[in-house]
């Protein structure tokens, strides 16, 4: 039988979904891209604002509306908190528990064609065990290793959608990586709900993770999807100075840079906090790329405190600044505040944000014109060759060369957020 898997959301969900699709794979199913028919459908839905919802409930319409006979199973964050409104859709129904029994649920839906649906109150869950060896769409390789969040930023969703903190057993980690590295892949990346608190429910931790990680033989190069400001330790940075393999970017969310927004998030930092703590992590890689999200719009979010965010913003000098809208999430604290922002204020904050992004993104890329970097290449499905630097730079090269590589490249010219250079190299390893 012919499935498509279709993912929305994170990189969790990506991880997920590969997994999900190794499963099938191993068990006789044939994978297929959307614009193929199949006779199942997958959706890993998300649900971390209004727009994923609306883009979650979009695709699954489309599916069941354009393939009335096919199977259509729905999975993930949104199905998790939505199922009722998906019930009409959706064969199989589950949220963020039970994927990986995803070949005996479809089996069992074949067999008696009723409906199944599996929601469980994740806060009494324990760690889902996953493990892939092969990923069909990514010359990068993603590990899972936490699932969960105890933060309850008043904003957020996540920790109703995705439950309580609960981690993957380090050797199980260590396992993984250690096969995946084997089979070829020279990046791994590191990905959870909350990657920083890796290892607090079974006595151990993210830096104890990483100084095992980092001795893995062949390990070219590791990455943090992202980690927040107050969980990048004094022995993290001490790896960092010590280590090559640590890529040289990380993604520390800030959300907001005044404080008293700060405040009112429930985030567990302020702005003095956060910029030192920058500061200090640049006297170790003075040429590291730092990304970060921000929510602009937040309930009683004054110009001032858009001001004050913006100078913060400044101040840091990220590389790029993932910006959102607030989103009012039910069941959340911020939902209840009062003085919600209006739309067109909330979009010409995102507008200005935006702006500071791009002139932040040229100018750290642009001090690199003319050096020699190392990165791995990945060879796209429209031909186009570009190559990843540690920092994080994608540069497009003319060169012929195979997926999967690791090169010397000279950046030659920045144009449209994308770097243009050619291979110098091609190493051995």
């Amino acid at each position: 039988m012919k499935v498509c898997v279709m993912s929305l959301g994170c990189k969790v969900n990506i991880y997920e979904s590969e997994y999900v699709i190794s499963l099938l794979k191993d068990n006789g199913f044939e994978i297929v891209n959307d614009d193929e028919k199949a006779d199942i459908y997958i959706i890993n839905t998300c649900s971390v604002t209004n727009e994923s919802d609306r883009k979650s409930r979009k695709l699954i319409h489309h599916a069941r509306r354009e393939n009335k006979d096919a199977i259509i199973v729905v999975m993930g964050c949104y199905s998790q908190i939505k199922y009722k409104d998906i019930e009409m859709d959706a064969d199989i129904v589950i949220g963020n528990k039970d994927k990986s029994l995803i070949v005996e649920l479809i089996n069992e839906y074949m067999k008696k064609k009723e409906k199944i649906e599996r929601i469980y109150d994740l806060s009494k869950q324990e760690f889902e065990q996953m493990e892939i060896r092969h990923f069909e769409n990514h010359t990068r390789a993603f590990v899972k290793i936490q699932d969960g969040c105890n933060a309850f930023c008043s904003y957020c969703i996540i920790p109703y959608t995705r439950g309580r903190i609960r981690s993957k057993k380090e050797d199980d980690v260590l396992r993984e990586v250690s096969n995946l590295v084997k089979a070829g892949y020279k990046e791994i990346v590191l990905t959870g709900i909350h990657t920083g608190k890796y290892g607090m429910d079974i006595d151990t931790n993210l830096e104890s993770l990483l100084r095992k990680l980092i001795s893995i033989s062949g390990l070219y190069r590791l990455r943090l999807s992202s980690i927040e400001i107050n969980e990048i330790t004094d022995g993290i940075l001490d790896l960092m100075a010590h280590s090559d393999v640590i890529a040289n970017h990380l993604h520390i969310p800030l959300q907001s840079g005044s404080d008293r927004i700060l405040k009112l998030m429930n985030r567990r930092y302020d702005k003095s906090y956060f910029i030192k703590r920058v500061s200090e992590i640049r006297k170790i890689r003075s040429d590291i790329s730092i990304t970060t999200d921000l929510i602009v719009g937040f309930p009683g979010e004054t110009e001032d405190d858009f001001n004050e965010t913006l100078d913060t913003l400044r101040e840091i000098g990220f590389t790029k600044i993932h910006t959102f809208p607030y989103s009012k999430r039910d069941n959340t604290k911020a939902a209840l505040m009062k003085e919600q922002i209006p739309g067109n204020i909330k979009k010409r904050r995102v507008h200005e944000v935006l702006e500071l992004s791009s002139l932040g993104e040229k100018k750290y890329y642009e001090q690199f014109i003319g050096q020699i970097l190392e990165g791995v290449s990945e060879v796209r499905k429209d031909g186009r060759i570009v190559v990843h630097t540690s920092n994080f730079i994608p540069i497009v090269v003319d060169d012929k060369i195979n997926n999967n590589e690791i090169v010397l490249v000279r950046l030659g010219r920045i144009e449209k957020e994308m770097g243009y250079g050619q291979v110098c190299e091609i190493i051995k390893v």
